[in-house]
């Protein structure tokens, strides 16, 4: 019976010291992560795509050969992301960008707004981009031109008459609903300030309609935060884009093509 007694209190220590250490294996699990974790996001901050594609790489095949079911994998290639750009007018310039010749007619034609910073032009992947912004162009709320920017239209339809490529004219607005007898919202602001502009470009630029597109994107191509005043100034623009070669052949072709 003594012996029994003493048997039964070493297995209850035994069992008290597991069940105390038992803890460990839950604090290895996390360190575990915590490493991965802060290892993989070392990894981003430096985008180093080849870095980030080994530290992935190492991590499914560490997670992996955890488990019972051990697949072959084949590592994923992981390309860096693009540096961040201002909406769509931050998209990375690329060789097809090139249009030389619209930049040094436009520079020539609105040197002094550009220099001014009235006037902003800028190279993407779409082309040249002439962006307008709001208090240059229109009134708040409205998609009446204003005369200073009736005369700057007119001397851009001067230099765009010199050039080949197609023209598209962009408007955006910044997140702020708007309901009017005139617009109901920022769709249709945008969409009929960009159309006024195409108008413009034929009635009194005599620009051949053929070349010319418009489009409205409202608030959904931000290129400031729409958190600040200054952010939603920065959105409500007319982007005027001089088409490059490669943009322009991948538009619709039009109705008389005989390629259509």
């Amino acid at each position: 019976m003594r012996h029994e007694r003493a048997l039964a209190r070493r297995l209850t220590r035994r069992q008290g010291t597991a069940t105390r250490d038992r803890w460990l294996i839950s604090y290895a699990d996390f360190m575990t992560l915590l490493f991965a974790f802060f290892t993989t996001m070392y990894a981003i901050s430096t985008v180093d795509a080849s870095k980030l594609s080994s530290v992935a790489v190492g991590m499914q095949t560490a997670f992996d050969s955890a488990t019972a079911d051990v697949r072959p994998r084949t590592p994923t290639t992981l390309r860096a992301a693009p540096p961040a750009g201002r909406g769509i007018a931050g998209l990375a310039a690329g060789p097809a960008a090139a249009v030389p010749d619209a930049r040094t007619e436009i520079e020539r034609a609105l040197g002094d707004m550009l220099s001014s910073h009235r006037l902003q032009l800028t190279a993407d992947r779409r082309g040249l981009v002439l962006t307008i912004p709001e208090a240059t162009a229109f009134p708040a709320g409205s998609a009446d031109m204003s005369p200073a920017f009736e005369a700057a239209l007119t001397r851009l339809s001067d230099a765009l008459q010199r050039l080949p490529h197609g023209v598209r004219v962009e408007g955006h607005t910044d997140d702020m609903p708007i309901h009017t007898p005139q617009f109901s919202s920022n769709w249709e602001l945008s969409t009929a300030r960009a159309t006024h502009v195409v108008q413009f470009l034929i009635q009194r630029g005599a620009l051949a309609p053929g070349r010319l597109s418009a489009a409205g994107y409202a608030e959904f191509h931000p290129v400031g935060e729409n958190a600040t005043l200054e952010g939603r100034a920065h959105n409500r623009r007319v982007d005027v884009i001089v088409l490059n070669a490669a943009t322009s052949a991948a538009e619709e072709p039009p109705a008389n093509d005989p390629n259509r």
